[in-house]
């Protein structure tokens, strides 16, 4: 079981591509899109938090491998991502659980709370664009815990694993500034979300 979570202000092509390959990399039996309620580690999102979930809905309701995890939303409160995966492993018990998160949010990982309380209930996928690589403590973490994508279902959590995937440049930033100048965004997002940000002029 993969487990993506983020703001999704709003859920683009970037967010779908990157589950997309992870799942077929690691052969996943799915990956669980999970809403951040209230991001703790940057400002508050532009659309509420019930507009993103509602995106994120629309944006996985033609994939069955990619299904939306409302339990951020449904703690409401700050979204600790240490309580996430508790939650989670309480769930599933004993079977797999990869947190996927791109360099970027690897290379800030030992700062998140209690990061490793995380790495004691699942396993993390880094997944690398051509020219990002793991920094200082990150770096050192990712030596240590480093495993073959083989390997991964030997060790219950725990160990770090890197998916190499396409580099697709597209933020929502991005398209919130494109929404705001009544731009196009199409083909940056999948069309029902598109609609529904224009239908509720989100941005």
């Amino acid at each position: 079981i993969g487990i993506l979570g983020g703001t999704f202000d709003p859920i683009h092509h970037g967010h779908l591509r990157l589950a997309e390959e992870v799942r077929e990399a690691l052969l996943l039996e799915q990956v669980r899109f999970i809403p951040a309620f209230q991001p703790p580690h940057r400002r508050a999102p532009i659309a509420s938090a019930a507009h993103r979930l509602a995106m994120v809905r629309h944006a996985l309701s033609d994939n069955p491998g990619l299904v939306v995890d409302t339990r951020e939303h449904e703690r409401g409160g700050p979204s600790w991502m240490v309580d996430t995966c508790a939650s989670l492993r309480a769930e599933y018990g004993t079977r797999p659980l990869v947190l996927i998160m791109g360099m970027d949010a690897f290379n800030g990982f030992t700062r998140w709370r209690d990061w490793r309380g995380i790495l004691e209930r699942v396993h993390l996928a880094i997944a690398s664009r051509p020219g990002s690589r793991a920094e200082d403590e990150a770096a050192e973490l990712m030596a240590e815990r480093l495993c073959p994508i083989a390997d991964l279902a030997c060790a219950p959590v725990g160990r770090i694993v890197e998916v190499p995937i396409t580099a697709l440049d597209i933020s929502a930033t991005q398209i919130r500034e494109l929404a705001a100048q009544g731009r196009s965004t199409r083909y940056l997002l999948p069309d029902l979300v598109r609609d529904y940000l224009s239908t509720h002029q989100l941005y």
